[in-house]
């Protein structure tokens, strides 16, 4: 309903596919897009996967008006096993796939849209992308899959949490979370150039160099701070609906809505 899959030249193409909502994620997009990633995944006549959006924006987040209970029935516990299951655990699940793979990145890339390119090994940007995470309006420090750190650096994860504001494609290349940054034209076709050109080195090779850099990243301390820091994330939900039943959330909502 949500995404199309397709495979040509041993590229595993999962394309979002709901641009009338800027790629929004309901629970139906994000799981029918873990199905995409598993069934690529198995596929043996699969050497790379690419990630892409149709429409103008790659994604605007998540849908916050996707089977939520109402205000005064939702609970923390709710939230937490939702979120841990649909954002942290898929984004984890994405980012282990022994597989190679490319996030095309175009337009608005907000808040969850960070939890569908930062699993991926490579991103090549539009220089129309704008990444962000405005969550901390919602009285939260950052999405579920806290890449901000590892992803930007310190100092430059800070000031975009604190500030809200996005940053360019062009600013993402230069901390080194993008990779290459193309005109929008161009995306496609030179995404599938760079997918094309890694396809046609040796599967296990590139396997083993993927589990090379994450297990090196594990051991740093990412796989541990991730999963930490999503309890610090929970927090926020807990203060918010503490002190306010939520109404922020709905209009943060209503700000990504408006998005063209």
């Amino acid at each position: 309903m949500y995404i199309r899959y397709e495979v040509a030249d041993k590229i595993a193409t999962i394309t979002l596919d709901r641009p009338q909502a800027a790629n929004a994620q309901n629970s139906d997009l994000l799981d029918e897009l873990d199905a995409a990633w598993t069934r690529a995944a198995q596929d043996p006549d699969v050497a790379v996967i690419v990630l892409r959006g149709e429409g103008k924006h790659f994604s605007a987040g998540h849908d916050l008006k996707d089977r939520w209970p109402s205000a005064e029935d939702i609970t923390l516990e709710w939230i937490y096993q939702n979120e841990s299951r649909r954002y942290l655990e898929y984004s984890l699940r994405w980012r282990n796939v022994p597989k190679p793979s490319i996030a095309a990145v175009q337009g608005r890339c907000i808040a969850g849209g960070l939890l569908l390119c930062w699993p991926c090994d490579l991103i090549v940007a539009a220089d129309d992308a704008l990444f962000s995470d405005p969550v901390v309006l919602m009285g939260i420090g950052g999405v579920e899959y806290h890449g901000h750190t590892w992803e930007l650096g310190a100092r430059k994860a800070k000031e975009i949490l604190f500030t809200g504001r996005a940053v360019t494609a062009t600013e993402a290349q230069q901390v080194g979370m993008v990779n290459k940054v193309v005109p929008r034209a161009e995306l496609d076709e030179q995404t599938r150039a760079l997918a094309t050109r890694i396809a046609a080195m040796p599967s296990f090779g590139l396997r083993q160099a993927k589990r090379a850099v994450n297990q090196t990243l594990d051991v740093q301390g990412f796989y541990a701070a991730i999963q930490s820091v999503f309890d610090v994330h929970s927090t926020g939900h807990g203060n918010a609906l503490s002190v306010n039943g939520f109404p922020i959330l709905m209009a943060l909502d209503e700000m990504k809505q408006k998005i063209e």
